[in-house]
């Protein structure tokens, strides 16, 4: 097979190259990881072998992810949602409605937030030797801390792009390969292809923060795990881990130390091959819960508004109020977010991705304040039910909670949604463990820092 014609996919002002292979009766994507990403660089030894054997069975769409390989590069490493609008762009530009997902190591994460996010573009999600966080957590004893991995970053950034730090990667991610020549040669023109030092470094800082361990149960969509039990970079642990707390989800184990994709790519096809077409012959590709999404929902209230409105009278108040909703509806337009409702002089919303969503809320305060207003602003991602445009659920209820607890001014996030801005720039306080009116257990709150998300608001 030649390499195929590279193409690009336009997400908002970036250029996303991808490539079409095959021409089978349906669509799978592949979300590659790390920074292992160069279509022009990828028909070289054993990579291209995972490519030509799910193009026999399949229409394969692969891409370059921003910042890496032949896709524009950009400032700092995009956030999770933004490299779902990525892989939507990607979609919408081959003319794919739906599609299974393959998510490879740090690819994984952003596949499970998209099929949890929008299953109807999402047939199925496969997830090969991935994982939903690289830092200890609670019921999460896997991993470093923060702080052990920030030490060993700073003790190795200075190595990126050398010999030695490349050869000490690979024995790491492919440890079988790493005394082959050949092997060890082509791995060096491959990342060196993929990314320069400084987007490696990013992707390192991005990497370390990523956890959606909260959206796993969310999953309404079939999974196959895939993992390979000696995998000596992650354990195969975390794929018990992940395939406990995804509803039905198939755990194959896979027989194996390497963790790189490009190690017996063939292993990996023979488990992909039967799980994804017996989706497609018995009719399940189409099989959508609609009515059960992942969302983040915004609720707003403003500050004293008794007392303003006694100060203001009716009239006054009516046209303030007036100007509020106005203002308020078009930053959910630029946000691309969505009324759900209004309260008074409250507001509902919900968002298919939480850095918007933390945006649209700082861009909010902002605008108000300048109106003599002030607000505070609750947020929450959760699982959500979807019926006649309405939206319900236990995650409506948090955020209903969490603004309750905000001060006025305040953007307050539950720590949920801090986990999923991993890469967005967006920085946090930490306002400490609460109990929430009517909800079972403890829930960690976060104000988000507004002048410095409003900082990323463009990216």
């Amino acid at each position: 097979m030649e390499p195929p014609e590279i193409r690009y996919a336009q997400s908002g002002d970036v250029s996303i190259a991808y490539s079409v292979i095959g021409d089978g009766p349906f669509d799978v994507v592949f979300v590659s990881g790390w920074v292992l990403s160069n279509l022009a660089g990828a028909w070289e030894g054993t990579a291209a072998e995972l490519y030509r054997g799910m193009a026999d069975f399949c229409r394969l769409i692969i891409f370059d992810k921003r910042g890496t390989g032949l896709s524009d590069r950009v400032t700092g490493i995009p956030d999770l949602e933004t490299r779902m609008d990525d892989v939507r762009a990607v979609m919408d530009a081959a003319g794919s409605r739906r599609a299974a997902v393959v998510g490879f190591s740090e690819g994984g994460p952003m596949s499970i937030l998209f099929a949890s996010s929008h299953p109807e573009r999402t047939a199925a999600i496969v997830l090969y030797g991935s994982l939903p966080s690289w830092h200890k957590g609670n019921d999460y004893p896997w991993g470093q801390t923060r702080e052990e991995m920030l030490a060993r970053f700073e003790r190795t950034n200075s190595q990126i792009g050398t010999d030695a730090w490349l050869d000490d990667a690979l024995e790491g991610l492919a440890p079988t390969t790493a005394s082959d020549p050949e092997a060890v040669r082509l791995w060096r023109r491959w990342v060196r292809l993929s990314a320069s030092p400084g987007t490696v470094k990013a992707v390192r800082r991005m990497n370390m923060e990523i956890d959606v361990r909260d959206v796993l149960s969310a999953i309404r969509v079939p999974t196959l795990i895939l993992h390979r039990v000696g995998d000596e970079d992650t354990v195969i642990d975390i794929a018990h881990y992940m395939a406990e707390r995804i509803p039905a989800a198939e755990l194959v184990e896979l027989e194996g130390i390497d963790h790189g994709w490009w190690v017996n790519p063939l292993q990996i096809v023979d488990k992909l091959r039967p799980f994804l077409t017996g989706l497609w012959q018995r009719g399940e590709w189409e099989l959508v819960d609609s009515e059960r999404v992942l969302a983040t929902v915004l609720f707003t209230d403003i500050v004293g508004s008794t007392e303003k409105l006694s100060e203001m009278g009716d009239r006054a108040w009516a046209d303030l109020i007036k100007s509020h909703h106005s203002f308020i509806r078009r930053q959910l337009l630029r946000f691309s977010g969505s009324e759900i409702d209004t309260a008074g002089d409250g507001f509902f919303a919900r968002f298919d991705g939480p850095a918007r969503a933390i945006r649209c809320a700082c861009a909010i305060a902002d605008g108000i304040q300048e109106m003599g207003l002030e607000i505070r602003a609750g947020l929450h991602t959760g699982e959500c039910e979807l019926l006649d445009g309405k939206v319900g659920g236990i995650a409506v209820h948090i955020g209903a909670r969490v603004v309750h607890e905000a001060k006025p001014g305040e953007v307050l996030v539950s720590s949920t949604v801090r986990d999923l801005v991993a890469g967005s720039g967006i920085r946090f306080q930490e306002r400490g463990a609460t109990e929430l009116k009517g909800l079972l257990g403890e829930y960690r709150l976060y104000a988000v820092d507004r002048e410095l998300a409003m900082a990323g608001a463009g990216q």
